[in-house]
């Protein structure tokens, strides 16, 4: 796997490098400011791009900036975010236009290696990974009148499962019940989001990104 690292901290950076490296994935390219990463990205078209929310020379939103204008240019570009804190607005917008392959994770989760190469395997391959703090933050923003407050107790912690990115089988053991009730809760949250069977594998992701931006 081909990625783009983006990261002002020298000492991270050229730890996600080792790491990557010693996972067998090729790093393609780095960058260390802002201004740097949407030209590298648009030379390299890498498999991901590991981007940190905030760059210099503002050390505001300019990782996310260039994510989205990447996103513009190479829309099926994965993309997964680093993050000091749970930032709200820049979660809320990455995921906001219902693009698949998007993942946002603290940067205390690199630290948690096989977490985290799972998280990027998962972006790489069209998925999501979020944080489970990020997860929990976006949530708390949860609007009464949202169709997701038709969903049942067990059904919201299937779906939040489903949006930190795992699979059935992991969300059947974390919640202690059969990958079969895994599969029916699943279904019933398909039902009640109006999600048509027509779309395929992409109503997993449709829904994780609904749950998240009600």
């Amino acid at each position: 796997m081909r990625v783009v690292i983006a990261e002002d901290n020298a000492l991270l950076r050229e730890g996600l490098v080792l790491l990557l490296q010693s996972a067998g994935h090729e790093v393609a390219g780095v960058a260390a400011t802002g201004p740097e990463i949407l030209p590298l990205l648009l030379q390299h078209r890498p498999d991901v791009a590991v981007l940190d929310v905030r760059m210099p020379p503002g050390f505001r939103d300019e990782g996310l900036r260039a994510a989205l204008t990447a996103r513009e240019s190479l829309p099926d570009l994965p993309v997964l975010v680093l993050s000091q804190y749970v930032e709200e607005t820049y979660a809320a917008e990455l995921l906001g236009g219902g693009a698949r392959g998007v993942g946002y994770l603290l940067k205390d989760r690199v630290g948690r290696v096989d977490e985290f190469l799972d998280a990027l395997e998962r972006v790489a391959s069209g998925g999501t990974a979020l944080d489970p703090e990020v997860v929990t933050e976006l949530l708390s923003r949860r609007r009464q009148d949202s169709p997701l407050e038709s969903l049942t107790p067990r059904e919201r912690e299937v779906l939040h499962l489903m949006a930190e990115g795992h699979d059935n089988a992991t969300i059947a053991k974390s919640l202690v019940i059969t990958e079969r009730s895994v599969h029916k809760h699943i279904g019933n949250v398909f039902a009640k989001l109006e999600l048509p069977p027509t779309d395929g594998g992409h109503r997993r992701v449709r829904a994780v990104l609904a749950y998240l931006n009600a």
